[in-house]
Order: structure tokens, then sequence, then C-alpha cells
């Protein structure tokens, strides 16, 4: 049993984009913590499939409820519905989210809108949502899943995925100083490149796989990091000293050369046109 539930009073945290990759291990890692989780995402057999497991392994309840963040009614939803089976929610956890790649210029505007919508609106929402909450009881954890992208200059292709990663991190910053002396942490979670299914979904497994293997972090390691960070009260985290090492070279250096060495970064420019 975790350090954070206090005497019989179990702490829920919610997970949105729980059925694989990042938000299965960070569902797996509150579990393991002892928390309850409600267990979101689109996918009703994944879900299903992680909360027996979750159940089996670690003895806690476990919720699933299927919504598609894409539809702008979802957040409020998911707040009435768990207002509705009396599920305080301790823990936040924004993980929903993917990549439209392809040129900008070349995709569908429902696409793009679609991904702001689960990327950057739904996760304010559900932070704007639930964070009173938390700060009226004394105890909130909000993770909010960004990306090493958010600390760079932005690349060809995928153009508003590194934009609403630069949102996120920027929103946990602001969130975690405004909660300060509520006993509500709130952390930016940005890894770089996962092992997970992320990179199948948005069709460029091909190019990224050229990566050098150091810029590689599983997805349990990840989710353990995250974890200590924002039961640390730390706003941001960047997994990997390599990654942490990339973020601080892309502030000091001048921009220029920066950006002309972005341009030559094409992984998300010749993939195919929708990653959901």
């Amino acid at each position: 049993m975790d350090e954070n539930q206090k005497g019989d009073k179990k702490r829920t945290a919610l997970v949105t984009g729980a059925s694989a990759g990042i938000g299965r291990e960070l569902a797996l890692e509150f579990a393991k913590h002892g928390f309850d989780l409600v267990l979101v995402a689109r996918r009703k057999e994944r879900l299903e499939a992680l909360a027996q497991e979750i159940i089996g392994k670690f003895g806690v309840n476990a919720h699933v409820v299927v919504a598609d963040l894409a539809d702008p009614a979802a957040p409020r939803r998911l707040f009435d519905e768990m207002a509705a089976r009396h599920i305080p929610i301790d823990a936040l956890v924004n993980n929903a989210g993917y990549t439209v790649s392809g040129y900008f210029r070349d995709t569908k505007w429902d696409d793009q809108k679609a991904l702001i919508q689960v990327m950057v609106t739904a996760v304010a929402e559900l932070c704007h949502l639930f964070g009173p909450g938390m700060a009226a009881r004394g105890y909130g954890r909000i993770i909010n899943v960004a990306s090493l992208a958010g600390h760079l200059p932005g690349a060809a292709g995928g153009t508003l995925y590194a934009a609403s990663k630069a949102f996120v991190i920027k929103m946990s910053e602001s969130l975690s100083l405004e909660y300060q002396g509520h006993n509500v942490h709130v952390t930016a979670l940005c890894p770089g490149f996962t092992y997970s299914e992320f990179h199948d979904v948005a069709g460029n497994r091909e190019e990224v796989s050229k990566m050098p293997k150091a810029l590689w972090t599983d997805a349990d390691v990840v989710a353990r990091e995250a974890y200590r960070a924002v039961m640390e009260g730390r706003p941001v985290i960047i997994n990997g000293r390599l990654n942490n090492f990339l973020a601080w070279l892309a502030r000091i250096l001048p921009q220029v050369p920066v950006r002309k060495l972005m341009a030559r970064n094409q992984r998300n420019a010749k993939a195919k046109t929708n990653g959901r």
C-alpha cells in the first residue's frame, strides 16, 4: 500500500488513453501504489483486459469508461459520470494523444481540429473540472503527458503535435504554481522516443527506428519516473539524461542552426495522414 493511501481511504486515479503504451504503464504504476483506477479510452476490449489484470495483480478496483475525447462533450460527460458514481478523482493522468502525420497543408482540417480537441482542449478542460475538487479535499496529483518535442523547435510534418505539447508543458507549469499550498501537484511528463504502439499508429515506425537506441526508453520506466516526479511535486520531468541534454541544448544554442538541424527531420512528413 502506498504511503499516499491514508487510513482506510482509497484514492482513485483516472487515466485517459489507458489502453496501450505509456497510459497503460501509468495505470499499472498507480495501481501498484494502491490507487483504484478509472480507465478511459476508445477500445473497450483492451480496457477490460487491463482492468482484469489490475484487479488480479494488485487487488484494487478498476472501472472502465469508453470515451472518445475528440468529442467536445466527452470531458464533461466523464466528470459527470464520476460524480454520479460518487468516485472522487484524486489523481488525473491526461495521456490520450496521437499525431496527424504529413504536411499541415495536405491534411484535412477536421483531423487537425480533432487533434486540438484531444491534446489541448480536453487536457485543459479535464484539469479545470477535476482540479478544484482535489484542492477542496486537500490532495491531488495531475500528470499531463507532453513530450520532449514540446521543448524543441518545430519540424516539418506533424505540425500541431509539438505545438500541443508545448502548450501542455506551459499550462502544467502554471497550474503547479496555482495549486501551491493545496497539496495538489501538477507535472508535465516529457518522454522522448518510447517503445510503444505510438509510432505504429502514426505510421512512422520505419523512420523513427533509425534513431539511435540511446534515445529510446521503455514505457514502464517512463511511467515509474513520472509517478515519482508528481509525488515529489516536480512541475516538469524529461525522461533520460540524453533527452535532458537535448532540451538544454535547444534552449542555449542560437536558434538559426537549431532550426536548420530540425529541418532535416522528416519522420512525420511522409507518414500516413491520420494517426488515430
